[in-house]
Parts: structure tokens; C-alpha cells; sequence
């Protein structure tokens, strides 16, 4: 499903304007997204929680040359599924 998918499902389900309904989900989205960028827990109760935390750098190897890389440190966002979501996807 992607974000299309979704506007016209929610516009056919409430009557309400496509356009009207993409502007209210990509606010949605952004504000996740502005969140998450200073580091802010989002929970989206019954969803899940999006969560921001730093992988820790290490040593890896180059496939092809066989040559030890230094990998740095990074952020990466995670997701824990809610309770009513873990219920309906199993």
C-alpha cells in the first residue's frame, strides 16, 4: 500500500477531498519526521512508537578487497508495534 493508496481509501471513507485529505496525512508525516529529527519519541497510542538511537561504530571488512573499514557511528529510527497491531498481524 502506499501513500495514494491510503489518501483514497480515507477520502472514499469519509467523503471528504482528496486533496484536503493528502495535506492532513503529509502534515502527519512530517511532523513524525520533525519529531524524530530532534531526537523526540513518537507514540502513536495502539500503533506503535518510532524511536531515534545511535548505532555504535565498529570495525568492518570490504567484501571484495578483504580490507578492514571503519564504520561510524550513526542515528537510525526504530519501530516497536503497538499491542492492537501485534494482535492484528498475527
Amino acid at each position: 500500500m502506499t501513500k495514494r493508496d491510503i489518501i483514497m481509501k480515507i477520502s472514499e471513507e469519509t467523503d471528504l477531498k482528496q486533496v484536503d485529505v493528502k495535506k492532513i496525512v503529509q502534515k502527519t508525516l512530517d511532523m513524525i519526521i520533525d519529531s524524530l529529527s530532534n531526537n523526540d519519541t513518537v507514540e502513536l497510542r495502539n500503533f506503535g512508537i518510532f524511536k531515534v538511537k545511535s548505532r555504535k561504530g565498529r570495525l568492518g571488512r570490504n567484501p571484495k578487497t578483504g580490507e578492514s573499514v571503519k564504520i561510524p557511528e550513526k542515528k537510525v529510527v526504530t519501530f516497536k508495534p503497538g499491542l492492537i497491531m501485534k494482535e492484528k498481524v498475527k
